[in-house]
């Protein structure tokens, strides 16, 4: 008898072939048409994204680490220069924990309005999914007893999956700019917590996607924390300069306390898309 040819798999179950180079294209649309087909799903039809750094602690981590190095220090006549910068290093984790709190506060000042606004999915919180300023986002959303959404990365470190994002809004993501797209194309508003080059990146490709009017909607932008971003980024030296204008200072405002970042939102967010509650 002869033997029957076995059939070849077909193309869309090809992990061999889905794996590799030639199906990179299919990979990208892929990143674009799941996320698309969840938040649909889910009824999700705008959202406040958080930015900010995932090395930033909660207040309770960040002053057990610094005690530890404290107490660690004290017993020692004389710190060696690797106790002296570890000491340092929990001490700056310290003074950074408070934003991971007002970021907290923040997301769920703003996950209790938007749940009394009229339609379902309107402003969902949204984070890059991680640890940090991330996580904090998803907690306060959490705590508001609210839906908040992930946009996680595969990186080599520091990037797994908080344990507060929904679960039905939990995301992978492999490609950088599809994640960044993803970012941008639910976005109404966009909170800017300190940061390092990953938030610095993201701050930056918002504020010149908006620059050259390439988003064409009202996007409002909150730097949290003038001290941190007047320290870190000297804006006025860019005007000095003549490398950006300023009229383009007004693309963004600093807030200092989740009360008159919650507040100006608000006020901006009702004022460009005329966002309604719920009558009671």
């Amino acid at each position: 008898m002869t033997k029957r040819t076995p059939r070849a798999p077909k193309a869309y179950r090809n992990q061999e072939f889905l794996s590799g180079p030639d199906a990179r294209a299919i990979r990208i649309l892929a990143e674009f048409i799941e996320p698309l087909h969840r938040f649909r799903r889910s009824g999700v039809r705008d959202t406040i994204v958080f930015f900010g750094s995932a090395r930033i602690k909660s207040r309770g981590e960040a002053l057990r680490n610094f005690k530890q190095f404290s107490q660690t220090a004290q017993k020692q006549k004389q710190l060696s220069s690797s106790l002296e910068k570890k000491l340092h290093n929990a001490r700056s984790v310290l003074e950074l924990s408070k934003y991971y709190e007002d970021a907290v506060k923040l997301s769920r000042l703003l996950t209790k309005w938007s749940k009394k606004l009229k339609g379902k999915g309107r402003l969902v919180v949204c984070s890059g999914g991680g640890p940090g300023i991330m996580e904090a986002a998803n907690k306060g959303a959490r705590l508001a007893k609210g839906n908040s959404i992930g946009l996680n990365i595969s990186l080599p470190f520091e990037q797994n999956p908080n344990d507060y994002i929904s679960r039905e809004l939990n995301f992978e993501f492999h490609y950088f700019f599809m994640r960044k797209f993803w970012f941008m194309y639910l976005a109404k508003a966009f909170v800017m917590f300190p940061g390092g080059f990953g938030t610095l990146d993201e701050m930056m490709e918002v504020l010149t996607l908006l620059q050259t009017n390439k988003i064409k909607k009202k996007v409002t932008v909150v730097l949290y924390g003038r001290a941190y971003w007047e320290e870190v980024l000297n804006f006025e030296a860019l005007v000095h300069h003549g490398v950006i204008s300023r009229e383009d200072l007004k693309l963004f405002v600093f807030k200092d306390t989740p009360e008159e970042a919650f507040e100006y939102l608000v006020k901006e967010l009702r004022k460009n898309y005329a966002y309604e509650t719920e009558e009671i």
